[in-house]
C-alpha cells in the first residue's frame, strides 16, 4: 500500500471519524471503502451511459422491444 495525504474540510473530518467510530474501522479502512465504492458507481454509470449512446444510435427492429415494453408496462395499462 501506499501512502497519501489528502486535505478534509473539518466537518467532513468529524463526520468521517464518527463514521469510523460507529462501524469499529480505522479512519484509513473507511477512507478506501468509501473511494471504492465511489470509483464503482462511476463505472457503473459510464457503462450505462455507454449503452444508452448505443441504443439511441440504432433503434431496435420491427417490433423487437414490444415484448419487453409491454412487459415493462403491463401493470400500468
Amino acid at each position: 500500500m501506499e501512502t497519501v495525504q489528502i486535505v478534509l474540510d473539518k466537518k467532513l473530518l468529524q463526520a468521517t471519524d464518527r463514521a469510523a467510530r460507529r462501524t469499529k474501522r480505522n479512519r484509513s479502512e473507511l477512507v478506501r471503502e468509501a473511494l471504492r465504492e465511489h470509483l464503482r458507481r462511476l463505472e457503473v454509470c459510464a457503462l450505462e451511459e455507454r449503452d444508452r449512446q448505443g441504443y439511441s444510435k440504432q433503434a431496435p427492429a420491427g417490433g423487437e422491444s414490444s415484448v419487453w415494453e409491454a412487459e415493462a408496462t403491463w401493470p400500468l395499462e
